[in-house]
């Protein structure tokens, strides 16, 4: 088994003295709570983390390192003299809130994906982009960026290293959404459906307006606001985006799992040559990614992969098809996203003008 890569600290930008103001702003979200536990994790150089949500979270308190710190509501003045401002709530409140952030001159690191159709963003993982061996190159005026999905991060790396395995034919995925991906909402929602089934109660439909308890789906009920084709295509859109103009076109589908915490992905790789599970092995592992044999106890799965940083990845041949192997791997969704947008906001420090803490 390849060993799991620790999470790199920051030490450059605070070592020469610049310090940054940051606002959270979903700070009572779950990838809001996971931003700032990551930033803490990565001795971002913060001297001050401000926590913005909406009415049902103001006065709420929440630990930021070693401090305690109250969330207090979305203002434009609360975006004065901030450096880095993370969307982490839902896509509605970051396009109605991002320009105030903006026109207080804060780099935007949105989380939510409202932010992916205006103009100039980005949409990016450094994960793949060193897997590319690509330098990113900031404007100094940077424009809003998207943390990719973690979904398309994990096909992104996994069909990146493949192909160095052998040339691949064919490659389709089916990737598993857990219920964290709604929020704490969606969290709720999966959670009394299972206590009402078992009590013989009625389902609560509210999020998904379909039962998701002991059941997997294709598509959520009508009243539903978000849709699994709309997941689809944006992990699809997010995978060309990050893997390159000579990515693999890659059939995918998107099925809703009855688990809480972690995406599940079921990948298949046709290679024109008969597939060597050693060598393919051995291409896979590395940064971010853990193989895991078949013979060891930490497989991939839900359980296993909560808060990790690496993806794990196990395979086995198709006893059909001399060419075909098939890749099983599991993910933390909230930590993954979390990473990929401090990982964005700590290459963005370059546009950030150097001097003392305003």
């Amino acid at each position: 088994m390849s060993t799991p890569t620790k999470t790199a600290s920051l030490p450059a930008a605070s070592a020469r003295g610049q310090l940054f103001r940051l606002a959270i702003v979903g700070a009572a979200s779950l990838k809001g709570k996971e931003v700032a536990e990551m930033l803490n994790e990565r001795n971002f150089p913060a001297i001050d983390v401000r926590l913005l949500d909406d009415d049902e979270s103001i006065g709420q308190l929440e630990a930021t390192g070693d401090e305690i710190n109250f969330i207090q509501s979305v203002r434009s003045e609360q975006f004065t003299h901030v450096d880095f401002t993370f969307f982490a709530s839902d896509a509605e409140c970051a396009r109605k809130n991002w320009k105030r952030a903006r026109d207080a001159g804060s780099a935007i690191i949105d989380l939510s994906g409202g932010l992916e159709e205006e103009a100039g963003v980005q949409v990016r993982s450094l994960w793949v982009e060193r897997e590319r061996g690509e330098i990113w190159q900031p404007d100094l005026q940077p424009a809003p960026v998207v943390a990719a999905h973690p979904a398309s991060i994990s096909l992104a790396l996994l069909l990146l290293r493949a192909r160095k395995a052998g040339a691949i034919r064919t490659a389709a995925a089916t990737v598993f959404e857990p219920a964290s991906e709604q929020g704490q909402k969606g969290m709720d929602e999966l959670h009394q459906q299972t206590v009402n089934l078992l009590s013989f109660q009625a389902l609560p439909k509210d999020v998904f307006d379909v039962q998701i308890a002991f059941n997997m789906v294709a598509r959520y009920g009508a009243k539903s606001e978000r849709s699994l084709h709309s997941l689809e295509s944006t992990i699809r859109r997010h995978y060309h985006k990050i893997a390159g103009s000579d990515a693999m076109n890659l059939a995918l589908m998107t099925l809703q799992a009855p688990v809480f915490h972690g995406h599940s992905l079921a990948v298949y790789l046709e290679m024109e040559q008969a597939a060597d599970r050693e060598k393919l092995s051995t291409a896979l592992a590395g940064d971010h990614i853990t193989v895991v044999r078949t013979d060891e106890d930490l497989q991939p799965n839900n359980v296993n992969t909560a808060g990790q940083a690496n993806i794990l990845v196990a395979s086995k041949s198709d006893t059909e098809r001399a060419g075909g192997v098939w890749l099983w791997a599991t993910v933390d969704n909230l930590r993954v996203a979390a990473i990929t947008a401090v990982e964005c906001a700590e290459s963005m420090i370059a546009t950030r003008p150097l001097g003392k803490v305003q």
